[in-house]
């Protein structure tokens, strides 16, 4: 009897070291991967950088640089999503690669492009009007040179703004920045994702 009674419980003891096992084993696993190597899981989905918390811009009338190109709709950055670069307006190099990836994710949009504006901040020597007439037509461009503007481009991340694209939500929230040299894929991959899950703009 006795010895049935001690199989019986190195029975259950097996048991129960296979059970702590089950739950046990995976838990060191995970801790060892975390901690004892360099891998770590992906932070984000999103290709952009999202900027936490998002910032608020503060409504600012800023006078149209070239109302030519500028379309009708809602105030600045009120209304619709925005795609906006802040720089210069000669218009370097960057600068029309920037302008360029913005127009065409604007237009990849297809139905969805109307909720988006695109708008050029001009924070010294306006403009190449040549170009931005004949180039980017629907292009909103602001004079964002004089002291009335200090405060909105305050809230714009400072570094590196020559390669740098932003995306401003319809109530004037300044939420993402985009390395406008990555893929335009990512990009577009993002805009998408906001205005399928956006209620607004």
């Amino acid at each position: 009897m006795s010895e049935n009674v001690a199989q019986l419980r190195a029975r259950n003891l097996r048991t129960l070291a296979a059970l702590a096992a089950l739950f046990l084993v995976p838990l060191v696993l995970a801790f060892f991967i975390y901690y004892g190597t360099g891998w770590r899981p992906a932070a984000r989905v999103n290709h952009g950088t999202l900027i936490t918390p998002p910032r608020p811009l503060p409504p600012t009338a800023l006078a149209q640089l070239v109302p030519e190109t500028a379309a009708n709709g809602p105030p600045l950055f009120r209304g619709r999503w925005s795609l906006v670069y802040v720089g210069n307006g000669a218009c370097a190099a960057d600068c029309r690669a920037a302008l360029y990836l913005m127009r065409q994710t604007r237009l990849a949009l297809n139905t969805d492009m109307r909720r988006v504006a695109r708008v050029f901040l001009v924070t010294a020597d306006c403009c190449d009007r040549t170009f931005l007439e004949s180039e980017h037509a629907g292009l909103d461009v602001r004079d964002a040179s004089g002291p009335q503007a200090r405060t909105l481009l305050t809230a714009f991340p400072a570094s590196d703004r020559a390669h740098t694209l932003f995306i401003v939500d319809p109530l004037g929230n300044l939420m993402m920045s985009y390395d406008a040299r990555q893929s335009p894929h990512g990009l577009l991959e993002d805009l998408k994702k906001l205005l399928r899950l956006s209620q607004i703009g």
